[in-house]
């Protein structure tokens, strides 16, 4: 199957372009939005406000019913803590006798 980068239609904030290069790199899209944002602050933040309108201009949207490449990240299934059962401690096996 040929990669094709689309703007994602499920992962999208402002036009989907950070949300389709998370789906296109296989890796969290909020990590490629905290990065662009990272980039473009220490890139005196015009240069990547002009590429994000580009690319959101050039890059097509996903078709309909596009799932992504990879499946969607799921964390995996953690049961609720549950404390053990509450054992009763056993009772001494000569009690002290009283004097």
């Amino acid at each position: 199957m040929e990669k094709k980068l689309y703007r994602s239609r499920a992962n999208r904030t402002i036009s989907g372009v950070c949300g389709g290069l998370g789906e296109f790199l296989n890796i969290d899209p909020t990590i490629v939005r905290v990065l662009w944002v990272l980039l473009s602050v220490f890139s005196a933040g015009f240069p990547g406000l002009i590429v994000y309108i580009i690319l959101a201009a050039v890059i097509p949207d996903a078709p309909e019913g596009f799932e992504g490449f990879a499946q969607p990240y799921e964390a995996p299934y953690e049961a609720p803590f549950q404390p053990p059962p509450y054992v009763a401690p056993d009772p001494p096996a000569n009690p002290p006798e009283s004097e």
